[in-house]
């Protein structure tokens, strides 16, 4: 299997229904207490992007991405619209929006990650596939460029400075970015409801680990 560095259409992914998937383990005590658990670090996400009323065109252009993956077998990008920036939806992303590591003297490659915060609860989630040409980083409240500050693993989603920050410097970044998918089914049903026009009531999208 392989990962194809291509993204679903975001046009047709829009609509789509998904989210967060985690898995907790919970056990039921004589006392009527709980001991809940998780062998998840991370969450999974999954998406149903089913398709109604749409033109031939939409159609096929599935189904061609759909035969290119060879069903499951290949990853894909997938732009998850109600989550796909470091910041707020309503906002264009900044050099600070995120905190992904504080220098030390010596690293000069860091991961991309987006941080979910509610009360004492908090999530720190690996980003590995940023969107190109979306990435802004900063070192110390200072903005750097591409041009003479930084570089990109556009594949692991990592940062690379030219030089490495200095001993406790705050290292920041924003970018959009695309989750690692793959479809969940090794078939389509493509329902054609005219002749113009057709519709394909399932399409099942799953979250990889990479």
């Amino acid at each position: 299997m392989a990962f194809h560095e291509v993204r679903f259409p975001a046009h047709l992914s829009f609509g789509s229904v998904g989210g967060p998937e985690r898995k907790t383990e919970i056990v039921a005590l004589a006392s009527g207490h709980e001991e809940r658990n998780t062998p998840w670090a991370h969450a999974r996400r999954r998406y149903d992007a089913g398709m109604g009323l749409r033109s031939l065109d939409d159609m096929a252009a599935v189904v061609e991405f759909f035969e290119a993956r060879a069903g499951r077998l290949h990853g894909f990008r997938w732009k998850d619209w109600a989550d796909y920036k470091s910041c707020v939806p309503s906002r264009s992303p900044g050099f600070e929006d995120q905190q992904i590591g504080v220098g030390d003297g010596v690293t000069r490659r860091f991961q991309l990650i987006k941080r979910y915060q509610s009360g004492p609860g908090q999530y720190e989630r690996p980003v590995m596939k940023p969107v190109a040409g979306s990435v802004r980083a900063g070192i110390a409240g200072d903005e750097l460029f591409p041009e003479d500050g930084f570089e990109l693993d556009h594949a692991r989603g990592e940062i690379i400075f030219a030089a490495p920050p200095g001993i406790g410097a705050s290292v920041t970044a924003g970018y959009e970015f695309d989750v690692p998918v793959r479809f969940d089914t090794d078939r389509l049903a493509v329902s054609m409801a005219s002749f113009q026009a057709g519709e394909i009531p399932e399409i099942p999208v799953v979250e990889i680990r990479l």
